[in-house]
């Protein structure tokens, strides 16, 4: 309803039907979309509910207008049918459109290569929600859209068509529309001013210089609290956590399966206590303690080892045995025939090894604490020893400690980042011939965070690979002129620059939300700047000033209000949301991303081809000059 009643401000007929004809096809595109790739098994995220309906919306309404606007700016040709007027008519604006949704739909697919799983389903389902978008408007909408001219021309009503409206007189010519006078009056010629354009492209410079500079200040990471709304008691937990909590969460240092517990060597590679080595695993966890405000580790581990190791001593009285048989006695039990399982000798006071070790480990595994014996080691350690072969061998083990308290996306990631390299130092330090096991730590938060150890990476290569998949497509479809397709690649690599220096400034950090809006606004902005390049490359006016000044005029005002204006309405709507993660990446990132892009459009883009933009094609003038020759012919013949 939107989109007709700003059809109808553009003044042109009421256009109510069409215009929801063409909101029907856009969210057709998309259940076309879904349904595809839920009948493929690709799973369905949240991001992909919430963003990619306002994405083709985005493509598929500026569509709309420049096929609207361009048909209701034309005059129809002496002799010439309606169906003959829509294809001359769709000769001029289908290929700006296809080229357009055609680099959308390219880079969308070739970000689905990312090895982020929310990344690589957005791509996939944007992709193929766009590419339907432009089948349905090129063939549908433009059906329809005849129908509609018809029902103008016989005088019908909107939506009862089958009622006849008041009679009154057309005027020969077509009504063009406040917004495109003031753009050819007004908006063209000013920008266009020789002491206006220096001036464009000092600001425009100023803020790509700036935005270069702060890159790398961006946030990196998720605040969990901007999940939860405004008002929600969750945010008052997270602020206890922070204020009351001693520790972090726990995080567990795991040996693979494959190391030998049984020998002597082994064990001191593992162990804490006397006679093991300096560099052990427990030891350099403990070393890492002692650094906490760099390691983030906060206390030393809890070794099975260790305390396996006291609890087996024969001084202690927590292993004791049945009348010397394999049957465990509780520390707590009160039994003459309760012995110890070790005895006092020398032999006994040592470690135990080989069968010694695997005989008392499942006991140890398997005693409950008590007063009489606090090393049992069923409470702490009963899912910390994998036990296999029937109880003959030991598998993958863990020594878990605690994390410092993490108050930050920042914390946690650099958390992570220093337990993986205390557990790869040793690893190392463990290396032994033949080894084929390795020690790697984990924590319940882990599985969050791990993205945002290779995020800049990530970022990069889905931007540069949309960005040269935009360049190929542009070069193809806009009769292989690179020149034009490299100007249109440097403004939309200047809009995404830009943003990082918006997400520096509105504290939005770089994660999978924002790396999603990152992608959409490469595709958002081909919208701005493709039908603007199109436009000049095909323009025939004389110097590059006067062929920038055409093309913003004649097009200009289509994309303003297409892509534009049609925008800030969804936008302000997500701005009165009280979950704090829609404002945040939602509706600031878009009103971003719709004002760089218009700007960066509607105003440098000309003012830079005016500049340094391609020489015309004089093959194109000739043509030109050709068909306005042929049909002034036409005229006189028929006079």
């Amino acid at each position: 309803m939107y989109i007709s009643m700003f059809l109808f401000i553009l003044q042109v007929d009421t256009k109510i039907s069409l215009g929801i004809a063409g909101i029907l096809i856009v969210l057709a595109s998309v259940a076309c979309s879904l349904g595809i790739f839920s009948y493929a098994g690709v799973p369905l995220t949240l991001i992909v509910i919430e963003v990619i309906p306002f994405l083709v919306l985005a493509v598929g309404v500026d569509n709309i207008y420049i096929i609207v606007q361009t048909l209701q700016r034309d005059e129809r040709l002496y002799r010439e049918k309606l169906d003959q007027q829509i294809g001359r008519v769709l000769g001029d604006v289908a290929p700006s459109i296809f080229l357009s949704s055609f680099s959308e739909t390219v880079a969308f697919f070739l970000g689905a290569l990312s090895s982020m799983p929310a990344v690589r389903t957005f791509s996939l389902f944007a992709g193929m929600a766009i590419f339907f978008d432009f089948l349905l408007q090129i063939t549908l909408f433009v059906s329809l859209l005849g129908m509609d001219i018809k029902r103008q021309e016989k005088n019908r009503l909107d939506i009862l068509c089958c009622i006849p409206g008041c009679k009154r007189n057309r005027v020969s010519e077509k009504p063009k529309g406040c917004i495109f006078m003031f753009f050819k009056k007004i908006f063209a010629p000013v920008v266009m001013k020789d002491s206006i354009r220096p001036i464009v492209v000092a600001i425009f410079v100023g803020m790509l210089s700036f935005s270069i500079a702060v890159v790398n200040k961006v946030d990196i990471g998720l605040d969990q609290s901007l999940s939860m709304p405004d008002d929600s008691y969750v945010l008052k937990y997270f602020h206890s956590l922070n204020k009351y909590m001693h520790s972090g969460p726990p995080v567990y240092f795991v040996v693979e399966e494959g190391h030998d517990y049984k020998s002597k060597e082994g064990q001191s590679m593992v162990c804490g206590g006397a006679g093991c080595n300096n560099n052990s695993l427990v030891q350099q966890i403990y070393n890492a303690a002692q650094m906490d405000n760099y390691t983030k580790i906060g206390y030393s581990p809890s070794s099975w080892l260790d305390d396996y190791f006291d609890w087996v001593k024969p001084q202690s009285t927590c292993c004791r045995v049945y009348n010397n048989t394999e049957r465990f006695c509780n520390a707590s039990v009160v039994d003459p025939l309760c012995v110890r399982c070790r005895s006092l000798t020398p032999e006994g006071k040592r470690r135990p090894l080989e069968e010694e070790f695997m005989k008392y480990l499942p006991m140890f595994l398997s005693d409950n604490p008590n007063p009489k014996c606090g090393k049992g080691g069923h409470a702490a350690y009963s899912s910390a020893v994998n036990l296999l072969s029937n109880d003959t061998d030991v598998g993958a083990t863990y020594f878990m400690t605690y994390h410092t308290i993490l108050h930050n996306s920042e914390d946690f990631i650099d958390a992570l980042r220093k337990a993986r390299m205390i557990a790869k130092n040793i690893t190392e330090s463990m290396d032994a011939p033949g080894k084929n096991y390795s020690v790697f730590a984990y924590s319940v938060f882990y599985v969050f965070y791990e993205q945002y150890l290779t995020i800049v990476d990530d970022t990069l290569f889905n931007l540069c690979l949309s960005l040269a998949a935009i360049f190929f497509v542009s070069v193809i479809l806009l009769g292989f002129e690179i020149w034009s397709a490299v100007l249109m690649c440097i403004a939309i690599s200047m809009i995404l620059i830009n943003m990082f220096g918006v997400m520096w400034l509105w504290n939005i950090s770089l994660n999978a939300v924002s790396l999603v809006n990152l992608v959409m606004c490469c595709g958002i902005s081909v919208e701005f700047c493709s039908h603007i390049t199109r436009a000049f490359s095909v323009s025939t006016k004389g110097s590059r000033v006067q062929r920038a000044q055409d093309s913003l005029a004649h097009i200009g005002s289509s994309v303003f209000s297409g892509i534009t204006l049609t925008k800030f309405l969804g936008i302000g709507v997500m701005g009165l949301s009280k979950s704090q993660i829609f404002k945040v990446f939602y509706f600031r990132m878009y009103l971003s991303m719709v004002l760089l892009g218009a700007a960066h459009g509607l105003i440098f883009l000309p003012v830079l081809l005016s500049y340094i933009g391609p020489r015309v094609n004089k093959a194109k003038v000739q043509a030109a000059l050709q068909r306005q020759r042929g049909t002034e012919q036409e005229r006189l013949i028929d006079h």
